[in-house]
């Protein structure tokens, strides 16, 4: 496989490390590889690795951990994972972020069942996300996720997160008040401008107190929000989600394709 093109941006809320592979293909290799030697770091390290994912094409972007050899090699026993944010709705659904990632990616490695921690389904909106955080505090209690000395909010080891078309991360959308909550660690959305409206989400505060976050960015629909938020143009009172993305202590990478840069061209020699 090519390696990828690794390109610093600066941007209003500082510089950006952006990985751009000429393919998708090659973008799920590299990340495969990344989360597997992420996952083998913090086993040795802490005991435990704990992931927190997101939905949509991410998850299709994970494909190649199924595969040799990170199926044989990587200690699956080790892997506690998290939904950083989930659709209101039962786990068979065709909209839950659950349902996805068990499809493609949780039914095919053994990670013990106990470590993957999906909302409760039969509470409403604002139940489930107190539910969430109660699970959270309970892990962070008997030590499986870390603390941040920085902010003391929960310290994931790697978040894998995509972005919407508009900007958005988790279910953090532009404009919305959620961006501005900075106690809760997850919160609950009964309007979300995207269907389905009821989900629960991490908040800024927990997302930039991960010790890795990794946005995968595909594809030229997201062209534009790519280019608003690393074109440098903007103004802090403009700013969509996506780039309020900005660790207290850890690191911070995009992992993009050629299409999705493609509006970025011209500011560097992508």
């Amino acid at each position: 496989a090519s390696e990828a093109t690794s390109v610093e941006v600066d941007t209003a809320t500082g510089k950006k490390e952006l990985l751009v592979f000429e393919r998708e293909e090659e973008l799920a290799v590299s990340l495969a590889k990344y989360t597997a030697e992420l996952s083998e770091k913090f086993a040795q390290e802490r005991g435990a690795f704990t992931l927190v994912i997101s939905g949509g094409s991410l998850i299709k972007s994970l494909r190649k951990l199924v595969d040799s050899p990170y199926l044989e090699t990587v200690d699956w026993t080790k892997w506690h994972v998290f939904w950083v944010d989930e659709r209101v709705v039962p786990k068979d659904h065709a909209d839950s972020n659950y349902k996805l990632a068990y499809d493609v990616f949780l039914s095919k490695v053994p990670i013990p069942p106990g470590q993957v921690y999906a909302i409760n389904d039969s509470l409403s909106a604002e139940g489930a996300a107190d539910d969430y955080e109660t699970c959270l505090k309970h892990l962070v209690n008997t030590g499986v996720v870390a603390v941040s000395p920085a902010t003391g909010f929960p310290k994931f080891d790697l978040m894998l997160l995509g972005m919407g078309p508009d900007g958005h991360i988790a279910s953090l959308f532009p404009g919305h008040p959620l961006l501005n909550e900075n106690e809760r660690w997850i919160t609950f959305i009964e309007d979300s401008p995207k269907p389905p409206p009821e989900r629960i989400t991490f908040t800024f505060p927990v997302i930039n107190s991960s010790a890795y976050v990794a946005l995968v960015v595909t594809g030229s629909g997201k062209a534009g929000a790519v280019h608003k938020a690393l074109g440098g143009e903007q103004s802090s009172s403009d700013m969509l989600p996506v780039e309020m993305v900005s660790l207290k202590d850890g690191k911070f990478i995009w992992f993009t394709d050629k299409a999705a840069v493609s509006m970025l061209r011209e500011k560097a020699s992508l």
